[in-house]
């Protein structure tokens, strides 16, 4: 039988404001990052002309961001990272996930997981919620919507639209879900094997498991993205 091992992180809701807070560890570095275990949070702003980007993380797991953005592009993806795992796709038993985010009005962003396989050979990106921006497809539309390479596919109860293309790490997959969330629960062993029926890839290795957010914009206007709770069993 597969070993389990879980981690949950969980925040609770406070009204404070944001200049109250007291955080475990807060920093405002373009690769800042913050180790707890098999986790690690990770600002992430990799993307051209960013402006100012704070993480923040606390004892026990709770960990968010605020950032001040504008323009078009990515301009970071913070995020929370559970790696180092290096098992075959083929070979997966338990994986699944749980997460639970505030995601702020106003603003040009994907909540979503990057998942990589082979290093950083393989990206497959979950969606969850977005917003004024679209994923990496195959094709597009001439008003720029992308093509969908696998329309409606339902993967443990989850219908997904599936796009695949090239990204900037090379092939990348991502589904999204057609009715949005801010909460809920995946089955990540399931939806990698399902992509092995695709063809797409063979056998990889998965590499490590992320959740956080693509920045594009925040219209210019400070706003704090927030994961309130997030777990991964294998």
């Amino acid at each position: 039988m597969p070993t389990k091992s879980i981690f949950s992180f969980l925040i609770a809701c406070a009204a404070l404001p944001l200049a109250g807070r007291a955080h475990t560890f807060e920093a405002d570095g373009k690769w800042a990052s913050w180790t707890d275990g098999k986790y690690t949070v990770s600002n992430d702003v990799w993307g051209e002309h960013p402006g100012p980007e704070t993480v923040w993380a606390d004892a026990g797991g709770a960990w968010g961001v605020v950032t001040t953005q504008v323009g078009d592009g990515i301009k970071s993806y913070p995020h929370i990272d559970y790696g180092n795992l290096a098992i075959p796709v083929n070979s997966l038993g338990i994986l699944t996930t749980s997460f639970r985010v505030t995601n702020p009005d106003g603003c040009s962003y994907d909540q979503a997981y990057d998942i990589w396989l082979n290093g950083t050979q393989y990206e497959v990106m979950i969606w969850n919620r977005w917003a004024h921006t679209n994923p990496i497809a195959r094709s597009y539309n001439w008003d720029g919507t992308p093509n969908t390479t696998y329309p409606n596919v339902t993967i443990a109860g989850v219908a997904y639209d599936v796009y695949t293309g090239t990204g900037g790490s090379g092939a990348c997959m991502s589904f999204l879900r057609r009715s949005q969330v801010d909460s809920g629960t995946l089955d990540l062993a399931a939806i990698l094997k399902w992509i092995q029926t695709t063809k797409w890839y063979d056998n990889p290795r998965l590499t490590s498991v992320q959740n956080g957010w693509e920045i594009i914009s925040t219209g210019g206007v400070r706003r704090e993205f927030r994961m309130d709770s997030y777990s991964v069993s294998q």
